[in-house]
């Protein structure tokens, strides 16, 4: 079925401003949620990882869900505004939870909700855009800046509303109470979201696929070169991305109340605003993408990601200045512009347009599902145990810290290894490889 084309100066906007709201929602929870459950409602370190595995469950489910109803049932853009209106209602009360088994459920439920839609917004951009590699930064760019709205608004609101004077352990417990505001911030959001989805362009499902089941259609698709060996990668690349996400919130925390006092009244507090320096770099990579994609190969560019993730935790590793360490979080830029936000493009070009909803779905399966739940775990029970024993107990020690970063450095190094020995070079079937 063919739909109404859109002009193109009326359609990137639109788009835009979709990304805008679907990271808006993600940004304002995410990189508060592991300080929030750890010193806030006392979970343990298996719980925190449990929670953070189960958000990743609806990425796993999504290939076989949402991305089929998306490729075969149901227009993707009605798809979006029920799942954001559940996941709205959903991570609202996930704001007033206490206990961690109701927690567990509630998030379990709201990531098979909300991770399909990470891959539902990128296949419905690609099915709009005439060209990927000129159009997709320029739409996905605002869902960075979203992410940066959101996680700037939470640490100010905590500066202004949840940093009362006092001791440094009475201003640590009124923040991580004020967390919990992050939750219905992205309630609020979803909301939105779910309304605006409505007006997006319609995005039909395909009538004359060839395989009834899209996903099944979709495995076989992958398991040619390149994107068997971009999936296997994906697995480590998002254990790494977990040590960022989990760990740096609390890590730069530790520069809140005297080095980093003047950029605390810009981004807030809490660690969480910080971290958006990382994305605001991300905007310039993107930025920058149209260019970069059609003179550097896609192995090249995802070898430059692959770079910047070990020196990032190199840096969070091995130095303790404020400066450096602000740098490896400004890497992230290279990290998701280079590796993952590629990664997906290369998904899209290499497989057959009745299947991209549930092979982009299938991608987030392995990135956002797998490596996620591995990634949780690896980084709280395992690792972050052995780092606090390393470290005598510590959980704020330099020692504590180099000890933990320095694991997901070493995993850069050795995905950077197997890209240049597998990822075959050269132009893709529909792009460059």
């Amino acid at each position: 079925m063919t739909t109404k084309a859109v002009p193109h100066s009326k359609l990137i906007p639109r788009l835009s401003v979709m990304m805008f709201l679907q990271y808006a929602i993600w940004g304002a929870w995410l990189p508060i949620l592991y300080p929030f459950l750890l010193g806030f409602r006392g979970f343990t370190l298996d719980e925190v990882g449990a929670v953070l595995a189960a958000g990743a469950a609806g990425a796993i489910l999504g290939p076989f869900i949402a991305g089929q109803i998306a490729d075969r049932h149901f227009a993707t853009e009605k798809f979006l505004a029920g799942s954001h209106l559940a996941g709205a209602i959903l991570v609202w009360a996930l704001a007033g939870v206490s206990a961690f088994w109701p927690f567990l459920i509630l998030s379990l439920i709201y990531g098979i909700i909300y991770a399909p839609t990470l891959a539902l917004t990128n296949s419905l951009s690609f099915h709009h855009l005439t060209d990927r590699d000129r159009d997709f930064g320029k739409v996905r760019v605002w869902g960075t800046v979203g992410w940066i709205v959101a996680g700037i608004a939470v640490g100010q609101w905590l500066l202004f509303r949840h940093t009362p004077e006092g001791a440094e352990a009475v201003i640590a417990a009124a923040q991580d109470a004020g967390r919990a505001d992050a939750f219905r911030l992205s309630g609020l959001l979803g909301v939105v979201m779910a309304a605006y989805c409505l007006s997006l362009p319609h995005t039909p499902p395909a009538k004359d696929a060839g395989e009834k089941n899209a996903a099944l259609e979709a495995v076989k698709e992958v398991r040619r070169q390149p994107l068997v060996t971009l999936f296997l990668l994906a697995i480590p690349v998002s254990i790494i991305h977990q040590f960022y996400f989990v760990h740096t919130a609390q890590f730069l925390s530790r520069f809140g109340h005297d080095t980093a006092a003047t950029i605390n009244r810009i981004f807030g507090v809490g660690g969480g605003g910080l971290m958006t320096v990382g994305q605001m770099s991300e905007i310039l990579v993107l930025a920058s993408m149209p260019v970069l994609a059609k003179r550097l190969s896609r192995k090249v560019l995802l070898a430059i990601g692959l770079v910047a993730y070990g020196a990032r935790m190199a840096l969070f590793a091995y130095t303790d200045s404020l400066p450096w360490i602000l740098l490896g979080v400004a890497l992230h830029g290279l990290c998701f512009g280079c590796f993952i936000f590629v990664a997906f493009m290369v998904v899209d070009e290499e497989t057959t347009a009745d299947v991209r909803a549930s092979a982009q779905n299938l991608f987030n399966l392995v990135i956002v599902g797998i490596g996620i739940i591995v990634g949780s775990f690896f980084a709280t029970s395992v690792i972050g145990a052995w780092a606090k024993e390393q470290a005598g107990g510590s959980t704020t020690s330099m020692e504590y810290w180099r000890s933990l970063f320095s694991v997901p450095m070493w995993i850069a190094a050795g995905c950077l290894l197997l890209l240049a020995v597998f990822y075959p070079g050269g132009r893709g079937r529909r792009g460059k490889a």
